[in-house]
């Protein structure tokens, strides 16, 4: 498999994955949302917020922009308008993906982080950042939904991929 159809696979399932977890949020109440927890940013509507701010700031710094200050997460955004905002950036991130080759993913940039330091590293780890900084936070947002009552979710990449065997 090309780097470019991995990177595209990789993307797919994040976003299928997302998008399971947005939807079991979509039916949870605003006090579900906003119940504490001792883990990460702390209520499962800031860890939404995070994951998609995170989607959104990697974006713009893979498209060179080098100020790229994290958004606030104390926001209450409710989950349709978060599904709204990851869809649009997913066709953004897909656009700019496609409009690369192979050898763009060894191109080193510079950008600033949460904290306001200068960092570089070279576009494809900065791709690989956003993929996995995704899946780690999404994890907590599944151990959330599932402590305030919500559904347990079957998010390994073999239910995204998975065919019944013909035979």
């Amino acid at each position: 498999m090309r780097e470019s159809d991995m990177t595209h696979e990789v993307f797919s399932y994040s976003d299928w994955a997302n998008g399971v977890v947005l939807e079991a949020a979509a039916g949870l109440s605003d006090g579900q949302l906003d119940e504490p927890f001792d883990m990460s940013v702390g209520t499962l509507r800031r860890i939404l917020l995070h994951i998609l701010n995170g989607e959104e700031v990697w974006l713009k710094r893979w498209q060179g922009e080098a100020e790229t200050p994290w958004p606030g997460e104390a926001a209450k955004t409710g989950v349709a308008d978060m599904a709204d905002r990851f869809r649009a950036c997913w066709q953004k991130r897909d656009a700019f993906l496609e409009s690369l080759d192979d050898a763009d993913m060894g191109r080193r940039l510079t950008y600033r982080d949460s904290k306001g330091a200068l960092f570089s590293a070279t576009l494809g780890e900065m791709v690989l950042q956003m993929a996995i900084h995704s899946a780690h936070h999404r994890a907590q947002a599944v151990n959330m939904i599932r402590r305030v009552g919500g559904p347990g979710l079957e998010m390994d990449y073999m239910a995204h991929v998975r065919k019944p065997a013909e035979g």
